[in-house]
């Protein structure tokens, strides 16, 4: 690694927390603490640490409801989490293993062991494929490449952005397995579509986690679109569990999802780069709202 890995350590125990910040020091990482959960949440958002090592016990909320709130805000969900604990019940780690820990240690532990999980997992994340964890489809630079080399193409090209709003306070109210599955589904009936009514050449991959991207022929996209619209929102309510599926429609309730689809082609819009093309489906999303 080129810069130093940034590590944030969310230790209630004083001793151990200096142990810890002293030793990964030395280490050559840069360390961040925090010795009650709320104040851990607040610092990874505001310094999005490359590695966070979080105790389960401490004295506000717990290390479940920290990874919590770190895997449901966009800018942190992908930050790996070791947990660090006393807990040691199949229970416990199946319930850290959902929240997408990526490591479980029980106290007391060996420090080199310690110290060798750190290095792998922050190895394991510098190295991770550029896909979704989920869906396995292309994000961030390989879908940023796409996009410009489509832009500066001088082929005609059409755009499709499906937006799936309200993920984030789904996945707060059913879990992280379910909006995983809402995740999956969808990625599911977009590449039926794209079998049925694409072409060879189409591509589709992540904006952002809830965001696809489906570049295609313009004489395609109006079928395409059509067929996404029609199949997303037939199947929205099975999304939900049966007892709610009543108040899926109500656009107050906390966990409602709402299907966005913004067409876009090279005849309607000059853009050059990927941050021409965000800002221009941005613009379009606020002038349908």
């Amino acid at each position: 690694m080129s810069d130093k890995a940034r590590i944030m350590i969310v230790e209630d125990d004083p001793d151990l927390s200096e142990l810890l910040q002293n030793f990964f020091t030395v280490q050559g990482y840069e360390v961040l603490s925090a010795a009650w959960g709320e104040e851990g949440v607040r610092l990874t958002r505001e310094h999005s640490p490359d590695l966070v090592v979080l105790d389960i016990r401490l004295p506000d909320i717990d290390g479940y409801e920290v990874c919590r709130r770190i895997r449901t805000n966009r800018r942190t969900q992908d930050i790996p989490v070791i947990f660090l604990t006393e807990k040691r019940d199949r229970v416990d780690k199946l319930a850290g293993l959902e929240l997408g820990v990526v490591d479980y240690i029980t106290k007391p532990f060996d420090i080199q062991e310690l110290r060798l999980r750190v290095r792998n997992v922050l190895r394991r994340a510098e190295q991770a494929p550029l896909t979704n964890r989920v869906t396995n489809l292309p994000e961030g630079s390989l879908v940023e490449e796409k996009v410009n080399g489509l832009l500066l193409s001088e082929q005609p090209w059409a755009l499709l952005a499906v937006e799936v709003r309200g993920l984030d306070g789904f996945r707060e109210t059913y879990g992280f397995v379910n909006a995983d599955d809402v995740l999956r589904a969808v990625t599911l009936m977009i590449n039926n579509a794209l079998r049925e009514s694409g072409s060879d050449g189409d591509f589709v991959g992540h904006l952002q986690e809830n965001e696809f991207v489906i570049l295609t022929d313009q004489t395609k996209s109006p079928t395409l679109q059509q067929r996404i619209e029609t199949r997303i929102q037939q199947s929205m309510e099975y999304f939900y569990p049966m007892k709610d599926r009543e108040k899926m429609h109500l656009p107050e309730t906390k966990g409602h999802l709402r299907l966005i689809v913004t067409p876009l082609n090279s005849a309607e819009a000059n853009l050059f780069d990927f941050a021409g093309l965000r800002a221009e489906l941005d613009k379009r999303r606020t002038e349908q709202a």
